[in-house]
C-alpha cells in the first residue's frame, strides 16, 4: 500500500486523484446506469408523471448532498485511523473510547456485522454493474438479449481469474478511463438538459416533500431505489489509506459529484419529454452514433469499479484475519511495489461462486435492483453509530451536537434501510442470507478461539515456575529455539512437548508472542520488545497492525539492537499444532462446535501465515478437548 504523504504537493494531489477516480468512484460512478430508472419506476411506473420524476429526482439530489458529501465526504473522512479507512478501522478507533465493557462488545459486533454486510455488498455489485452495462447491446436491436447474460458472466468469470496475476499494469488506466467515463456523463447530462431545462428546478426540496405529501407509501418505497444512487459511498471512507483525505475530497466535489448530479438531471430531463423511455433510460440520453462506444466504455467502467469492490473485499478480509475475526488464510501479493496489490484466493473464489449465481436467479439489473442497497444501508447505519462515539470520545464534541447531527443522519439511514426492507422477499434476502452466515462463522471463530485459549491455559505450566526449575535440565544445546505462543506468562506447550520427548533444550530460548494493534501500521522502532528472563531465556513480544502482513524472521531480526541477535542457520521455530476433539460438556453448542473444529483445520498453518522459513520449522502436536 503506498500510504500518500501528509501534506501532499499540488501535483502530488492531482495524481492521486486521478488514481482515486478509479478506485474510489467507480461503484457509486456506474449507479446511474440503474438508479434513476429504478427510483423513477419506483415512483411513477413505467410511464412516470412530471411529479414522479420531479420527486425521484429531487430526493437522489439531496441523497448525494447530504449522505454522501456531508456525512462521508465532510464528517467520516476526519475519523482517520493513522490514516486508514474503513469499518473495521473506524471501529478500532471506536473501541478506544472510555466506555463500559458491554458498550466495547456492541462495538465489536457491530464491525462484525458491518464486515459481513461488506461482503454480501460486494457479491452483488459486480452482478449489477456488468449486467446494466451490457443491457445497452439489446437497446437498438432485441435479438441481442440473450447475448446479455452470457457475456455478463463470461466478463465475470474472466475477472476472477485474472486476480492471481494482479492489476498493477492495467490498474494504471483505471483513473483515466473512469475521468472519460464521468466526462461522458456529464456532456450526455448537458445535452438532455438544455432540451429540458425546468428539470433544473428539482434542486427543490420542496418537490421531495410533495412527493411524501401526496403519496407517502410510495414515496418510502422510493427510498429503497434511491439509495442505489449513493451505493459505494462506504468506498471513500474505506480507500482513505490509499489516496488520502485531500485527494477523495477533490475527486468527489470536483468531478464526480458534478458529472453525477448533471447525468441525473440529465436523464431526468429526458423523462420529462419521453416518459416511455424508463426503461432504457440511460443509454436514451445516447445519440445513435456514440450508441456502441457508450456501451463499450460503459462495460469498461463497470469492469473497473467491479475491481475495485473486489480489492476492497480482499483488503477488509487482511484486516479481520490480523485482527484474529476469520480464520488464517492465504494472502497473496501481486505486486512488488504496491502493498495494496494483493490476492486471497479462498475469498475469491467464494466471491466468484456468489457473483455467478447471483447473475444466474437475478438474470437482469431490475431485478437486481430489488436485491441491491439492504446491505449498503446496513452499513451506512452502523458507519453513523460507530462515527459518533468517535466524535464524543475523540474529538471531544459536545454531547448534544453530535446527538443532533449524526442522529438526524442516522434517522435518514434508518428510513432507506426500512425501505430496503421492504425488499427483502424480493431479493434482498439473498445478500442479508451471505451477511448472516459470514456473520455466523466470525461470531463460531471468535468465541472458539476464545474458548480455545482458556483450555491451552487451564492446562498450562506457568512460566515462572519452569523458570524455577529450568536449572535441572543438563542437557542444552547450541543454537536458538524460538517457541510462538500466544501467551508470554505461562510455557509454551510446544517447549513441554519438545523436552519430554528430547530431554533436552537449546542454549537460548526465545517465547515469541504477536499481536494485532489495533492501528495499522506499526512502526519498526516500536515492532519488538525483548526482556531477558535469564537461564537463556528471552522473551520477544511483536506487533504488527491490523493492514500488514506479519513476517516473524523480518521482526526477529530487529532484535539485533535489543541485544538478542539470531542467526538465521542456527535459529529454529518451534510451533504447537493441536487437534481438536469435542469434549463431553462443550462450552459452545454441538455445531458451533463442529463448524469450529471445521474452521481450525482448514486455517493457513502458522509457518506459512507468519513467513517461516519451511526447512526450519518443527510442529509437536497434541490433543486439546474444547
Amino acid at each position: 500500500m503506498s500510504v500518500p504523504d501528509s501534506k501532499p504537493s499540488l501535483g502530488r494531489t492531482l495524481a492521486l486523484t486521478l488514481g482515486a477516480l478509479g478506485v474510489v468512484y467507480g461503484d457509486i460512478g456506474t449507479s446511474p446506469l440503474y438508479a434513476m430508472r429504478a427510483a423513477a419506476m419506483a415512483a411513477g411506473g413505467a410511464a412516470p408523471p412530471p411529479m414522479a420524476v420531479y420527486g425521484a429526482l429531487s430526493l437522489i439530489f439531496w441523497s448525494l448532498v447530504v449522505v454522501v458529501t456531508l456525512k462521508y465526504v465532510v464528517f467520516i473522512l476526519r475519523a482517520d485511523n493513522n490514516g486508514e479507512g474503513g469499518v473495521m478501522a473506524l471501529a478500532a478507533l471506536a473501541h478506544r473510547a472510555p466506555v463500559s465493557r458491554r458498550a466495547k462488545t456492541a462495538i465489536g459486533l457491530a464491525a462484525l456485522l458491518g464486515l459481513a454486510l461488506f461482503y454480501g455488498d460486494g457479491m452483488l455489485t459486480p452482478a449489477i454493474s456488468v449486467l446494466s452495462a451490457l443491457e445497452g447491446i439489446a437497446v437498438q436491436n432485441e435479438s441481442f438479449k440473450p447475448f446479455i447474460l452470457p457475456l455478463t458472466l463470461g466478463i465475470l468469470v474472466g475477472l476472477f481469474v485474472v486476480q492471481r496475476h494482479g492489476t498493477n499494469r492495467i490498474g494504471r488506466l483505471f483513473g483515466p478511463i473512469i475521468l472519460v467515463w464521468f466526462a461522458a456523463l456529464a456532456v450526455l447530462g448537458v445535452m438532455a438538459i438544455l432540451k429540458a431545462p425546468q428539470i433544473l428546478q428539482a434542486v427543490n426540496p420542496v418537490y421531495s416533500v410533495q412527493l411524501f405529501a401526496a403519496e407517502p407509501w410510495i414515496a418510502f418505497v422510493t427510498l429503497g431505489a434511491v439509495v442505489l444512487a449513493v451505493t459505494g459511498c462506504e468506498a471513500l471512507y474505506a480507500d482513505m489509506g490509499h489516496f488520502g483525505a485531500p485527494a477523495i475530497r477533490w475527486g468527489w466535489l470536483f468531478v464526480a459529484l458534478p458529472a453525477l448530479m448533471l447525468n441525473y438531471f440529465g436523464q431526468g430531463a429526458h423523462l420529462l419529454m419521453r416518459p416511455q423511455d424508463v426503461s432504457i433510460l440511460f443509454y436514451a440520453l445516447v445519440p445513435d452514433w456514440a450508441h456502441w462506444p457508450m456501451v463499450i466504455l460503459a462495460t469498461m467502467a463497470t469492469i473497473i469499479a467491479s475491481q475495485a469492490v473486489i480489492s476492497g473485499v480482499y483488503s477488509i478480509t487482511r484486516q479481520a484475519v490480523q485482527l484474529g475475526q476469520l480464520p488464517r488464510m492465504a494472502v497473496l501479493h501481486t505486486s512488488a511495489t504496491e502493498q495494496g496489490q494483493i490476492y486471497v484466493p479462498r475469498i475469491n473464489a467464494m466471491l466468484c461462486i456468489g457473483v455467478v449465481l447471483i447473475v444466474l436467479i437475478f438474470k437482469s439489473s431490475d431485478a437486481l435492483a430489488t436485491a441491491y442497497g439492504i446491505a449498503v444501508t446496513g452499513v451506512m447505519v452502523i458507519s453513523t453509530l460507530l462515527v459518533g462515539v468517535v466524535a464524543v470520545h475523540r474529538w471531544q464534541w459536545k454531547p448534544a451536537a453530535v446527538y443532533a447531527l449524526f442522529g438526524t443522519l442516522g434517522v435518514i439511514d434508518l428510513l432507506f434501510l426500512g425501505s430496503n426492507a421492504l425488499k427483502i422477499a424480493e431479493g434482498g434476502w439473498l445478500p442479508l442470507a451471505a451477511a448472516a452466515v459470514i456473520f455466523m462463522v466470525m461470531d463460531t471463530w471468535r468465541r472458539g478461539r476464545r474458548v480455545h485459549l482458556d483450555k491451552l491455559r487451564d492446562n498450562a505450566l506457568a512460566l515462572d515456575l519452569f523458570l524455577e526449575r529450568a536449572d535441572r535440565i543438563s542437557h542444552r544445546v547450541q543454537g536458538t529455539a524460538v517457541f510462538l505462543s500466544p501467551r508470554t506468562d505461562i510455557a509454551p506447550n510446544a517447549m513441554l512437548h519438545s523436552l519430554k520427548h528430547y530431554h533436552v533444550l537449546h542454549e537460548r530460548v526465545v517465547i515469541c508472542s504477536i499481536a494485532v494493534s489495533d492501528v495499522p501500521i506499526v512502526p519498526s522502532e516500536r515492532r519488538i520488545t525483548v526482556e531477558k528472563l535469564g537461564k537463556g531465556f528471552f522473551e520477544a513480544r511483536i506487533t504488527f497492525g491490523f493492514f500488514e502482513t506479519p513476517d516473524v524472521p523480518e521482526a526477529l531480526r530487529l532484535a539485533r539492537a535489543q541485544g538478542l541477535a539470531l542467526e538465521d542457520n542456527a535459529t529454529t521455530f518451534f510451533l504447537g499444532r493441536e487437534t481438536l476433539v469435542a469434549g463431553e460438556h462443550p462450552h459452545l453448542t454441538h455445531w458451533r462446535t463442529g463448524l469450529y473444529m471445521w474452521l481450525v483445520g482448514n486455517a493457513l498453518s502458522p509457518g506459512k501465515f507468519y513467513q517461516l522459513p519451511p526447512g526450519r520449522v518443527v510442529e509437536l502436536g497434541t490433543q486439546v478437548s474444547i
